[in-house]
């Protein structure tokens, strides 16, 4: 029986062409582009064709784009570079203010996460955002959570678990009002949203090729011209000496292939796609018995579907799925196997028994409605079987336990 697969958010299939862009670069075209011969040139006419593609999707100047590893890489980079510049300025600590301070959100990546904690233990502070039931920021509370030193704001586009996207446009224009730098993870957006960094207000967007059907191991940071961050890997003068290394020259190439094609049809192929999800979160929350959306139904990426099913554990449910031949996730993917409930669900105040019963289902452009039937009828069926072994289930149904009160239905 083949299998369906419905984990794009975790990683999406490398698309034919793609895969044919990067053949003559593991092959033939194997020069390195700091090279002077005629292969080398060659190599680097290739990397600067990947760069200007990737700027013309987001209307800016082709020296603003540096590749990197992907978005872990280019998170990290524009986080410790933005303070690691601001201590280095004139006007560092006049005022009194010593101190580095970063705005980010309760939801973000680890990536972002995990990096802003390591400042605060260098003497960062950093100041983390609440957010709705919906995921999203209120842009008062961030207003009001600057300080005369705040050096960075960072607030992802989109949430890579409920697919939550957040105010980018009004976020930018609070940084620019208050001469502030603002980075924006966009490793789930990019390929599916347009982001059009300067009218949007972003100094620094990170992004990664295998979230929009390009290879793994490759990503890029935009930053804004005037934005002078500090090298981030010494070595060579790869990236205008921002970035040492031998450039992946086969990742680099089929990510600019993957972000012309993901900008080609993009409207059509995500309304398709939204179609899509939206038929299938419409059946399960019909069909299914104390199941929950999690996140915007408005401001939400057109593939993402996260719901929880009250009575189970997710984790056993994936277990069924994947003996079913279907492959989806319980939240982000970096985290998958840990004990604790998602720390998106919990910010949004999901209770932990609830959190614990969540399925994450991301759709591609691949995908078609037929698969969605399938999938339905596959979940309806392991949930119950589920359920079937559940005490707290058994509870409520002999009228025992009333179920928590469930939220957003359609």
């Amino acid at each position: 029986m083949p299998g369906i697969y419905l984990d794009h958010a975790a990683t999406t299939p490398v698309r034919p062409e793609v895969r044919e862009a990067m053949l003559p670069y593991l092959k033939e075209q194997y020069g390195n582009p700091s090279g002077l011969y005629q292969l080398a040139v060659e190599a680097e006419e290739a990397m600067e064709a990947a760069r200007k593609t990737i700027a013309a999707t987001l209307g800016c100047e082709t020296e603003e784009i540096y590749f990197t590893s992907g978005g872990t890489e280019s998170d990290n980079w524009a986080i410790k570079s933005a303070v690691e510049a601001a201590k280095k300025r004139e006007d560092f600590g006049t005022g009194g203010h010593r101190c580095c301070h970063i705005i980010t959100t309760q939801i973000e990546h680890h990536a972002v996460l995990h990096t802003c904690r390591a400042l605060e233990e260098e003497g960062c502070e950093v100041t983390y955002l609440r957010v709705n039931e919906m995921g999203q920021i209120s842009v008062r509370e961030l207003e009001k959570a600057i300080r005369p030193d705040t050096v960075l704001i960072s607030v992802m586009t989109a949430n890579n678990e409920v697919g939550t996207i957040q105010p980018v446009r009004e976020i930018g224009k609070i940084a620019r009002r208050h001469h502030i730098l603002f980075h924006t993870d966009a490793v789930q957006a990019y390929g599916h949203l347009p982001l059009p960094v300067k009218r949007l207000g972003i100094d620094m967007m990170s992004a990664s090729g295998h979230k929009c059907n390009g290879p793994k191991g490759i990503g890029f940071l935009y930053v804004r011209k005037g934005v002078d961050l500090p090298p981030f890997i010494h070595g060579g003068g790869q990236e205008r000496g921002k970035r040492a290394g031998t450039e992946n020259m086969p990742g680099i190439v089929g990510l600019g292939m993957a972000a012309r094609l993901a900008h080609t049809k993009m409207a059509y192929r995500e309304k398709k796609t939204a179609a899509m999800r939206d038929y299938l979160i419409r059946r399960l929350l019909n069909e299914v018995p104390f199941a929950r959306l999690n996140g915007s139904l408005r401001y939400r990426l057109a593939g993402n579907c996260n719901i929880s099913f009250q009575f189970i554990e997710g984790a056993a449910l994936l277990v069924l799925l994947d003996e079913e031949g279907i492959c989806a996730a319980a939240g982000s993917a970096c985290s998958t196997g840990s004990k604790e409930p998602s720390h998106v669900l919990k910010a949004m105040g999901l209770p932990d028994n609830i959190a614990h019963g969540t399925l994450r289902l991301t759709i591609g452009y691949q995908n078609t409605m037929e698969e969605m039937d399938r999938a339905v009828e596959c979940i309806k069926k392991c949930v119950a079987r589920l359920r079937q072994n559940s005490p707290e289930f058994e509870d409520y149904m002999s009228g025992r336990k009333m179920p928590l009160s469930f939220g957003i239905r359609l």
